[in-house]
């Protein structure tokens, strides 16, 4: 069984004015999208900055969002490093604070081999009982993981379940399907291609729009899922000049600001990552309030 069909959240973890977590703020936030109807919360991924977290932040963040939940949606905590023995060690302290799933995104930097991947992935995945999905961003982590490897760990790691895909690479997400004969959870890493990947065989997304717009993005899958595809494409293609704005400058710089702009004040962002230009912060501005999403 999936560990989640729909939209999964992935949340930003808001900083109060000293760029100390906020956790009464992220409190706030998964009661928002709880509400709104989003079918899961990824907690310490890209989007929550997971790369200028300390250790025991990242920790401190599953356990709140566990506690927060309440079992209510699944809990995905970010658990990838490109360091294996963190990733493991991340991973069963994720366990032990009671996620229901894990994340894990390639290892970045070290540019391992496919068969080194093979062999980074099964070792973590015999050190926990939870549920496994690969995390595939070439574009961030200057590694592809590629369909033949993903098929491998399918077939041979009985906790690897499911991937991310965010390489933007259609034929790539159709030859995993292919090759894994459907055997996998498929989510759409890529809030602008939700549909496509949907009709691979997909049956959800780990979305950065669902941030600000948790309920439409739960309804263009669940729509989907549901045989109204044609609502569901009219919803994706209505939404793309949000998407763009949203990734007009690297992910999370423009959604955390969009979730300023609604008046949610998650704080700035920890560097080397600094505020949106204010060309784009316009153009943001524009197509939310476009939207009717801007606090006035």
């Amino acid at each position: 069984m999936a560990i989640f069909k729909g939209a999964g959240v992935a949340i930003v973890t808001p900083f109060t004015k000293n760029n100390e977590v906020d956790y009464e703020k992220l409190g706030e936030l998964i009661e928002y999208q709880i509400k709104e109807g989003t079918d899961s919360i990824i907690i310490c991924g890209t989007t929550g900055e997971s790369s200028t977290l300390t250790h025991e932040e990242h920790l401190e963040c599953i356990r709140f969002a566990v506690d927060k939940v309440k079992k209510r949606v699944p809990v995905i905590a970010g658990a990838g490093s490109n360091c294996t023995n963190t990733a493991i060690y991340l991973s069963k302290e994720a366990q032990e604070h009671g996620a229901d799933g894990l994340l894990l995104v390639t290892p970045y930097y070290n540019k391992a081999t496919q068969n080194g991947l093979i062999a980074h992935y099964t070792a973590i995945a015999k050190e926990v009982d939870l549920p496994i999905i690969l995390y595939n961003v070439p574009g961030r982590t200057g590694c592809n993981l590629l369909p033949k490897t993903v098929a491998s760990l399918v077939k041979n790691v009985d906790n690897i379940v499911g991937i991310k895909e965010a390489s933007g690479n259609i034929k790539q997400v159709a030859d995993i399907m292919q090759l894994t004969e459907g055997n996998i959870d498929l989510y759409s890493g890529c809030d602008e291609i939700i549909v496509p990947i949907l009709s691979l065989g997909g049956i959800g997304v780990i979305s950065v729009m669902s941030n600000i717009m948790p309920k439409a993005t739960h309804d263009i899958v669940a729509k989907y899922l549901e045989g109204d595809t044609k609502g569901s494409l009219e919803l994706q293609l209505k939404l793309l000049p949000l998407v763009d704005a949203l990734f007009c400058e690297v992910n999370p710089i423009p959604i955390k600001k969009a979730l300023n702009l609604m008046g949610f004040e998650v704080g700035s962002l920890r560097l080397p990552l600094t505020e949106m230009e204010p060309v784009n912060m316009e153009r943001l501005a524009g197509v939310m309030e476009a939207l009717g999403l801007v606090k006035r």
